[in-house]
């Protein structure tokens, strides 16, 4: 007897191991969730903020392909099933019943809360920026909250087209509208019209920041199954962590509970009050996962409730270097009982670049003490990185900053704002800008141009332009940076093949602002040479009456219905009008 257990244990592990699902996700999903990372030096970040190129984290959203199977097994095997179905059994037989959980608690909670998500998003060709991807369909999960609206991740509705939302135990799918993303926390509001939907659907609410090891129960639709899942776990840690959608460094929480592909969206529910929202997981481990804590969401919130759109998180605008060398902190003037972070970079947009300087201590923030190693008191005998407070800002809000200059403190106020980094870490909801000329295809750099070059972007883009996109800071307002991205070939521009992925600098000798200025300057040309001067010091001369006529001919050629993209023809439209209206 003892053997035959021996041996139905050996094959439970056995089916166990084997039975190990995978995750369903598409190329084009991948490449959003690896390798993005992004050196933000308009946020106030230390220089080991982002250890790695390489980012370690998962979406959580389920992708469905047409090529590929629906589903995959995902819970136990059917002998495991079966044994633990005999312990319900004697323990019913017993008179027992299991005692009050987390999980049955958030179970009760979330029966007429929680929803499921079905997407279906077209993503944009950044290589062919006049024509999208193969649609894909994706699903998720959401939770009410008042005031009849639905939370859930930015990145299981990014570049929708179609949302459609279910709720717990009915069949019918309703219509969905997004009314606010905000890509950088990662954080979505749906509405739906449909007053048969609301009928015996109920709101959670918002609660506080669990401490360590309390218990949350997190429910949603993973895959697997067609049914809402609930899984338990503990908080494990507290801290800010690499949103990978966004690419942005915000506060969240670490728990031991599975978050899965579906996941995305779903309550982390304490007690009888949502403690976050499941986003991500760290791929190669087991049983970590992330939830976005309620400040962030409450942020979000009501950053939309108060201006009717995402307004995005506050930064100060400077990079900081740790101060945890006593040489270093001698250098700068600090007594024993000082302790900062070293000013390194400062945004020139941003309000702090005409107050503080480099090589400025910041010594404290609105009255808190700053560490050498640039975290701040949280709770008990917790530390979190200074940036969080700053990013907890309203806009347009001022903050008290304590500094040592040349040995001597000052105390300036500084106005927080959401800043701009000078190539766009995401591209999401919106269609990529181009402009077409002689062949030369012509697009302002962004890290989505350059996830094109697939999971391993980092070390497969032209090494000059992922440079600039990591590291360069804006100079002015609106600044992009302009690229040849391909050509499209022709007479006209033959021998100018090899100029690809070049940065554009000056067209007749007038230095290049954005995408929009360069279009406007070879436009209004009204010369007969069109000269365009290139890195590396290379340079583009064509006739321009004969490249207009050989621009027509390329578009019909590769069948592109127009030149310039529908953003920058609005502009040109509007512009020309406006002209017209001065004119009369």
């Amino acid at each position: 007897m003892l053997l035959r257990s021996f041996r139905t244990v050996e094959l439970i592990r056995r089916i166990s191991t084997s039975s190990r699902s995978s995750y369903l996700t598409s190329p084009s999903l991948l490449q959003r969730c690896n390798g993005v990372q992004s050196y933000l030096p308009h946020r106030v970040i230390t220089e080991n903020a982002f250890p790695t190129h390489i980012s370690r984290f998962s979406y959580s959203v389920c992708v469905n392909s047409q090529n590929e199977n629906r589903y995959t097994t995902a819970s136990a095997p059917i002998s495991q099933r079966r044994f633990n179905n005999r312990k319900i059994s004697r323990r019913r037989k017993a008179g027992k019943s299991p005692p009050n959980s987390p999980a049955s608690d958030a179970v009760e909670l979330a029966l007429d809360s929680v929803v499921k998500i079905f997407t279906v998003s077209t993503s944009p060709s950044y290589f062919l920026p006049w024509q999208n991807k193969s649609q894909r369909e994706s699903m998720g999960s959401g939770f009410v909250i008042s005031g009849r609206k639905i939370i859930t991740n930015a990145h299981v509705v990014a570049d929708h087209s179609f949302v459609l939302v279910r709720k717990h135990g009915s069949s019918i799918k309703h219509r969905a509208e997004v009314q606010a993303v905000g890509h950088e926390c990662d954080l979505a509001i749906l509405v739906v019209d449909s007053e048969v939907f609301w009928e015996g659907m109920n709101s959670l609410e918002l609660g506080d920041i669990p401490f360590l090891q309390e218990a949350v129960a997190v429910v949603g639709y993973p895959q697997g199954g067609d049914n809402i899942s609930v899984t338990k776990g503990v908080v494990s840690r507290v801290e800010p962590t690499q949103y990978v959608h966004g690419a942005t460094q915000l506060m969240a929480i670490q728990i031991d509970a599975a978050i899965n592909p579906g996941n995305s969206g779903g309550p982390a529910i304490m007690g009888n009050k949502v403690a976050g929202v499941a986003f991500q997981n760290l791929s190669g481990a087991e049983n970590i996962g992330y939830i976005i804590p309620t400040p962030v969401i409450k942020h979000f919130i009501n950053g939309v409730e108060e201006c009717g759109k995402y307004i995005g998180f506050c930064s100060m605008g400077v990079s900081c270097q740790p101060m945890e060398n006593a040489q270093l902190r001698g250098n700068f003037q600090m007594s024993s009982e000082m302790t900062g972070v070293l000013v390194s970079k400062i945004n020139p947009l941003s309000k702090a670049h005409k107050i503080l300087k480099k090589d400025d201590v910041i010594l404290a923030f609105d009255g808190v003490p700053i560490a050498n190693d640039g975290t701040v008191p949280f709770r008990n005998r917790e530390r979190i990185t200074f940036d969080h407070l700053v990013s907890m800002k309203k806009p347009d809000e001022t903050a008290l900053v304590k500094i040592l200059r040349e040995g001597k403190e000052h105390e300036f106020s500084i106005t927080l704002k959401p800043l701009q980094p000078l190539v766009p870490v995401h591209q999401f909801d919106q269609l990529p800008s181009y402009y077409i000329f002689a062949g030369f295809v012509f697009v302002p750099l962004t890290q989505p141009y350059l996830h094109e070059y697939g999971e391993d972007w980092y070390n497969t883009s032209p090494r000059r332009l992922c440079e600039r996109a990591l590291k360069d800071l804006p100079k002015k307002a609106g600044q992009q940076l302009v690229i040849v991205s391909q050509v499209l070939m022709d007479d006209i521009n033959t021998g100018y093949e090899r100029l690809a992925e070049l940065q554009v600098n000056k067209v007749n000798g007038v230095e290049v602002d954005n995408l929009r200025h360069l279009c406007q300057l070879i436009e209004n040309c009204n010369t007969e040479k069109l000269r365009l001067d290139l890195d590396d010091e290379r340079v583009i001369v064509l006739n321009y009456e004969s490249a207009k006529i050989a621009t027509s001919m390329i578009l019909k050629r590769h069948r592109i219905a127009s030149a310039i993209s529908s953003d920058l023809l609005i502009e040109q439209n509007a512009a020309t009008e406006l002209a017209s209206c001065s004119a009369v």
